[in-house]
């Protein structure tokens, strides 16, 4: 029973997260970010979101900035989720660099 409650939290909290970052990352051409993946904790206070950046170079950058702004996201993902959650879960990024690895896998079996 809280496994899936905990997944239907994780993926609300994704499509909010995603949409939040999609329209801050409108200005800014050339960059986009992606939620790739979001888990919560079992009691719900901490939300861990996998982010996807391209260009990938500006990844650890654009992951600071992110980190430094986190109270505002937190507050725009409160904004939105405040009639589905009582509380808005404390929030972690990290770079989810899968693409990278699938990429050098595949030069290596190139080569």
């Amino acid at each position: 029973m809280q496994e899936t409650r905990q997944n239907r939290i994780a993926r609300l909290l994704q499509k909010e997260l995603s949409l939040i970052f999609q329209s801050q990352t409108r200005q800014m051409r050339g960059v986009m970010i992606s939620v790739t993946r979001a888990k919560i904790s079992p009691d719900l206070s901490v939300c861990t979101a996998y982010l996807s950046i391209f260009p990938s170079e500006r990844g650890e950058e654009l992951l600071q900035n992110i980190n430094n702004n986190v109270a505002t996201i937190r507050y725009d993902l409160g904004q939105k989720v405040r009639n589905q959650l009582r509380i808005i879960p404390e929030l972690r990024f990290f770079i989810d660099d899968s693409l990278d690895y699938i990429d050098r896998i595949d030069t290596l079996l190139k080569q």
